[in-house]
């Protein structure tokens, strides 16, 4: 099983939340942690996805 993907994820997840930064309680990391997920999968454009979000993508990709 290829883990790639999962890898590349948590890199970015590493690099985009946690260097540099503090968090004041338990709950502003969970809640930083939802925001960064949700702009991940419908925000965050791809070039490998045409030019669309994960979820463009597959909503695209399922209509066709």
């Amino acid at each position: 099983m290829d883990s790639g993907a999962v890898e590349n994820f948590f890199r970015r997840l590493k690099v985009k939340m946690f260097y540099g930064e503090k968090f004041e309680s338990v709950n502003t990391f969970i809640d930083k942690l939802i925001e960064y997920i949700y702009y991940y999968n419908n925000e965050r454009i791809s070039t490998k996805l045409k030019g669309m979000s994960p979820v463009q993508y597959r909503t695209h990709s399922l209509s066709i």
